[in-house]
């Protein structure tokens, strides 16, 4: 290559690389973390959605959905103050030294954290509120033929967590001018959750005690894998800014970049910190902890989701019998709505086989060989298909609709799979995303039903079952509108 060529290459990398930087959205970017607006519409454009055969029509419909985008708890709130802090004393010190202060960014030098002496946290967001608010409409919109029918809690069953306010804003959007209550002709339902230690339907990670040993056992091993890339990043900030950040100090800012992101729309403060290049190792950080603490990385952490699927199955084979006997309308379920969190939307995709790297053939090994782990998802610059951002945003949701279609001659039943609203393929339905219901029960349920939750989780079989609680719509809308949110505060960090 003669000189000029490589001059030219040069330039024409450095261009290239501007303008990559230039078109980077770090909303995009940002794990779990991820509101749901930023990312819902991102599909796979080589991936070609079924068209939905003439004379099918949906009779059942599925929704496994996160929580919508909430604020962060006291241990994450805290953990904000503390960097505060540790910034003015780096500051003062830098003063008493007189070391320069030029190259830090001016916002840095006057920041307070924004939920500072905040009392509650992890409460819905308004943000929150209205991402399930609209998806409820959409998901109405969308499927009008299942949402046809007079309410009844037996016909559109409301699952949650004790975190109901997700559930309540979704019910809200579909059930709206349906009623007779206020101006927007709001009515009232019912939604029903279980206490968090007997509910292994939508908390099974909670309730699981061989998953939380394991997870204990593996956070450490998770931190070594993601510290040698904080510790590059905490180099390179501190060079470009020269200004003494810590480890602790890049993962704090780090967490901040996402938080100020998604809940206050800021962008160029924490985020501004790190080049593109470092927010896509950062993403990768976190996504790689979903993957080794509630993804693909141990089989446990979506086997112990089976009494989900089976209660996904069992609804279908329900509305099945309810449509092979002609059942009156009204008279049987329509669909089953559920709201849970990060570490029961993940699994669940897991059980599905999504998100997997490579081609179909690596769901022949996965479905034969579930104890195997999966190899990493491959580090930037390399594509993924696994990543938080897509596989669970906030609001993040799988919908598995079950659709007749009487004129078929091969099967009378299909199971249509989306996620964040959008078809999905389905490796073990040879990649489509619309699949016989008989190939979907023995290629995609069965081989994970083999699992008994009770045996891989060392569930103790004589605790008495509490029965769910179930709350009222004019109840909760008093906790939307007037009294805050109903989440309970905790220490805990669940997604």
């Amino acid at each position: 290559m003669t000189l000029a060529a490589a001059v030219l290459l040069l330039l024409l990398t450095l261009v290239s690389n501007s303008r990559a930087d230039r078109d980077f959205d770090v909303r995009h970017h940002l794990s779990t973390v991820t509101r749901y607006s930023a990312v819902k519409d991102i599909v796979d454009n080589s991936f070609q959605p079924t068209d939905i055969p003439v004379g099918c029509t949906p009779i059942h419909l599925n929704l496994v959905a996160r929580h919508g985008t909430r604020s962060p708890t006291k241990k994450r709130m805290r953990e904000l103050e503390k960097l505060a802090s540790h910034i003015k004393e780096l500051l003062k010190d830098a003063k008493e030294k007189n070391l320069s202060l030029q190259k830090v960014p001016a916002w840095l030098l006057k920041w307070e954290s924004p939920w500072k002496g905040k009392l509650r946290g992890g409460e819905l967001d308004t943000k929150g509120e209205e991402e399930l608010y609209q998806l409820g409409i959409r998901v109405r919109e969308r499927f009008p033929d299942l949402f046809n029918e007079e309410y009844h809690p037996d016909v559109y069953p409301i699952k949650t967590t004790q975190a109901s306010a997700s559930a309540v804003a979704f019910g809200m959007g579909l059930f709206s001018c349906n009623g007779s209550l206020g101006l927007a002709r709001h009515r009232a339902f019912a939604v029903t959750s279980e206490s968090r230690a007997s509910d292994i339907t939508l908390r099974f990670f909670d309730c699981c005690q061989t998953y939380k040993d394991f997870r204990k056992s593996h956070e450490p091993a998770v931190d070594k894998l993601k510290e040698p890339i904080i510790a590059e990043i905490t180099s390179a900030l501190a060079k470009r800014y020269r200004f003494n950040f810590t480890r602790q100090d890049i993962s704090s800012l780090w967490f901040l970049c996402k938080q100020e992101t998604t809940l206050l729309d800021i962008t160029d403060q924490a985020c501004s910190l790190f080049s593109p290049t470092e927010v896509a190792l950062l993403e990768w950080t976190d996504d790689l902890e979903v993957f080794m603490l509630k993804g693909y990385g141990k089989s446990l952490n979506y086997q112990m989701g089976v009494p989900l699927l089976k209660d996904v199955i069992q609804s279908m084979d329900q509305a099945i019998k309810a449509k092979e006997d002609n059942q009156a309308p009204g008279s049987y379920e329509k669909a089953r709505l559920r709201f849970a969190h990060a570490e029961t939307v993940v699994p669940f995709s897991c059980l599905l086989g999504l998100f997997l790297e490579g081609s179909g053939s690596r769901w022949f090994a996965y479905r034969h060989d579930h104890e195997e782990p999966l190899d990493f998802p491959p580090k930037p610059p390399k594509s993924r298909s696994w990543r938080g951002s897509i596989v669970a945003p906030f609001a993040g949701n799988n919908m598995l609709v079950l659709y007749s279609c009487p004129a078929n001659s091969s099967s009378k039943y299909f199971v249509l799979a989306l996620h964040n609203e959008h078809p999905i393929a389905m490796p073990g339905c040879g990649g489509t995303d619309f699949c016989p219901f008989e190939v979907f029960k023995e290629s995609i349920v069965s081989p994970h039903l083999k699992h008994d939750y009770n045996t891989l989780c060392q569930v103790n079989l004589d605790q008495p079952k509490q029965k769910p609680e179930t709350s009222k719509l004019l109840k909760l809308f008093r906790w939307l509108f007037s009294f805050g949110n109903d989440d309970l505060p905790s220490d805990r960090v669940e997604l």
